[in-house]
């Protein structure tokens, strides 16, 4: 055959409906082994690939899931550090591994400062629902995608009275996270030196973090400004470098820790210490926050708060799926989930494992407002 099989001709080929070769790719657990067999024995044969164009002729679906996030790779990163997974690249694995999970393919739009308009709504039109990360999407775009299918906005606070408080929304406890890493630092280790390194960009889940800051210090009696001790452009590690030489060169007492918004930043500031000749945590601890496995690569090991960022893209999914399903109806859905501190020696917990981003023990600091109803 020199024209490119269809749908139609799987069908025809193993004597089944065009409904029932969706099933078969869609939810092949559905159809009976012995029917599946044959209509996946009738594609080989005609080297028939299916296609979100294909599926919906027969159920109005594509069968794809779409997720859409800044662009978090790091341009400045060494080339032993280029390929680590980063905060966005966990997400996908988690979503990517539900999806497949439930017979979808995951479609993926990374939003580039000053690309195409067109490409959140390029990427909406392809997909039976979407996931987003806050403030990637204007407001206005995000409106138009939800009157046509399930939108889960990921991270960040709930968007509270405007258009968008209909969205299922999934976040982590940053503020708790942050507060509980800067109590460990003052109780822990007597530090009260600390400066707080952020972004300049408005990052709902960075504020959340300072506040923690601010509250650990606050209940301990530790001097704080309104403002972090620095803010940054971008959160990477070039940015994190040169935050650590700027709080280095400051006049007056070096801080006894840099606390960063992020662990990029804080691996670039592990990197200039170094160069300056500075042991870390001897002469200045470090902090970070996500539990990227860059965290647990570098030495000294980076402590640092941990996101369940493989379990937020399983959540999305999940809650996606419900949607589509009728499973999940009427009122909009909100998850908190849990985070956890990793003890490592980049803030003197020399003792603790360094190839491990399970703090021992744990410490969970909330659970998930509303529960998901699935085993973990």
């Amino acid at each position: 055959m020199n024209a490119t099989p269809t749908v139609y001709d799987v069908a025809e080929r193993s004597g089944v409906s065009i409904a029932t070769v969706s099933r078969v790719y869609r939810s092949p657990d559905s159809v009976r082994a012995s029917t599946r067999e044959r209509v996946l024995a009738a594609a080989r044969e005609l080297g028939y690939v299916p296609s979100g164009s294909a599926r919906g002729l027969a159920s109005r679906s594509t069968g794809v899931l779409g997720l859409c996030f800044p662009d978090y790779s790091d341009p400045d990163a060494t080339a032993d550090d280029a390929d680590a997974m980063l905060y966005s690249d966990q997400i996908i694995r988690g979503m990517e591994r539900a999806a497949r999970r439930h017979g979808y393919a995951l479609l993926i739009a990374a939003s580039l400062r000053g690309g195409p308009a067109s490409l959140v709504a390029k990427v909406a039109g392809q997909v039976d629902g979407f996931a987003v990360m806050a403030r990637t999407v204007s407001t206005e775009e995000l409106e138009v995608i939800s009157r046509r299918r399930p939108v889960v906005m990921l991270a960040g606070p709930r968007e509270g009275g405007d258009s968008l408080d209909h969205l299922d929304h999934i976040e982590a406890a940053n503020e708790d996270g942050q507060r509980e890493l800067t109590r460990h630092l003052i109780e822990d280790h007597g530090l009260r030196r600390l400066a707080y390194v952020g972004t300049a960009e408005e990052s709902p889940d960075v504020e959340a973090r300072f506040r923690g800051f601010r509250q650990a210090c606050r209940a301990a009696g530790v001097e704080t400004a309104d403002e972090p001790a620095l803010l940054v452009g971008m959160m990477t590690q070039a940015e994190g470098a040169r935050a650590a030489d700027l709080l280095c060169d400051r006049p007056g007492e070096r801080p006894e820790a840099f606390v960063f918004a992020n662990d990029q930043m804080a691996v670039g500031a592990l990197h200039a210490l170094e160069r300056r000749g500075l042991k870390v945590p001897d002469d200045v601890a470090v902090t970070g926050f996500d539990g990227i496995p860059l965290s647990r690569m570098v030495r000294p090991a980076l402590t640092t708060v941990c996101q369940p960022m493989v379990r937020m893209g399983e959540e999305a999914t999940e809650l996606l799926v419900q949607r589509l399903s009728g499973e999940q109806s009427g009122e909009p859905v909100s998850l908190m989930l849990p985070v956890s501190v990793a003890r490592r020696a980049s803030c003197g917990c020399r003792h603790a494992p360094e190839t491990s981003a399970v703090p021992r023990p744990p410490v969970t600091l909330r659970t998930a407002s509303a529960p998901s109803g699935r085993e973990r």
